[in-house]
């Protein structure tokens, strides 16, 4: 994760309210042996307090589990479309 004050209120919302568009369950660490911490709650997501250059590791179980990985790596990858939202703000 590369965006510049890491994981803090916006991104978190907009990782969480990504992660509760798809049915399976999602799951959040910022290690691969975790804590996992339930990716569809702001408080838990928040309270990771991953700062900039943190590796965010995903894991997910249900129906539509590849599509929501696929997605939230997307969302991660395009610094969670704060850059252009900072760019139209300048």
């Amino acid at each position: 994760m590369t965006h510049a004050v890491g994981l803090h209120a916006r991104p978190s919302v907009k990782l969480t309210k990504l992660a509760k568009t798809f049915g399976c369950t999602v799951e959040l660490a910022i290690s691969n042996e975790g804590p996992w911490i339930d990716a569809k709650s702001i408080v838990k997501v928040m309270g990771t307090k991953a700062p900039k250059d943190t590796v965010l590791f995903f894991r997910a179980s249900g129906d539509d589990e590849d599509a929501a990985l696929t997605a939230l790596v997307e969302l991660v990858e395009r610094d969670f479309d704060e850059g252009s939202e900072e760019a139209a703000n300048a």
